[in-house]
């Protein structure tokens, strides 16, 4: 199935780039290039492309409207946005992930990098980068945590095992990495998984991350996971 992407940047010569480079493959499509946010949304409307990516800093309307206003439109709860930019700062991470984006990738990447990000994030999957999720995580810090011991409220409607697969996900671990983990089966897994995303009404990973954060499910002074988040 041929991926569908809308290209968001107000730079020409990226936009071209990212088209030559997308277009060299066989399963992923450029549908449609925007220079602002404003454009990226209306064009988001009428190409319903399956991945927009999006740089944060335009011109008008910025990457973080646009990706706010595309994750609130009903009718396009199917389109998933993933930021690229050079600025990989905490506020940007927090920001982006708050707005319902879905991954969150510096422009330092590698071409093959970027590929496979399309496709993780096409796949309704959440990818953050090594130097994001570094931000993510130590803006979390800075917030006071919940008392231990302590279900949060947001939690509660989780059963136990699901909190604790939402705790592995937010850790970075894979549907195949989380099964070998509590010695079930990785279709159990997805089950689990989304039967929290339902319960929790979050768009998909990257959205179960920031919960699990936010409410003390998973403790960056204690937990211990990946450098990154690909999962």
């Amino acid at each position: 199935m041929t991926i569908r992407v809308l290209l968001a940047d107000d730079q020409a010569l990226l936009r071209g780039t990212f088209k030559i480079l997308f277009d060299s493959t066989e399963d992923i499509e450029v549908v449609g290039e925007a220079s602002d946010g404003h454009e990226a949304v209306e064009l988001t409307h009428a190409q319903r492309p399956d991945v927009v990516l999006m740089d944060i800093r335009m011109p008008g309307t910025d990457g973080l409207d646009a990706t706010r206003a595309i994750s609130e439109a009903e009718d396009l709860a199917a389109v998933k946005v993933l930021i690229l930019t050079t600025f990989e700062n905490d506020e940007y991470v927090a920001e982006a992930l708050r707005a319902g984006a879905s991954g969150f990738l510096g422009k330092g990447a590698q071409p093959d990098e970027l590929l496979d990000a399309v496709r993780t994030v096409a796949a309704g999957e959440a990818l953050l980068s090594p130097a994001a999720t570094r931000a993510l995580i130590t803006r979390f810090l800075a917030q006071p945590e919940p008392r231990t011991g302590v279900v949060h409220e947001q939690l509660a409607c989780l059963t136990p095992r699901e909190r604790d697969v939402a705790r592995l996900v937010a850790l970075g671990l894979s549907n195949a990495d989380i099964s070998e983990h509590l010695f079930v089966s990785p279709l159990t897994v997805k089950t689990h998984v989304n039967r929290a995303m339902s319960k929790l009404d979050v768009r998909d990973r990257a959205q179960l991350v920031v919960i699990a954060y936010q409410c003390g499910l998973v403790s960056a002074t204690t937990d211990r996971g990946p450098s990154s988040l690909s999962v």
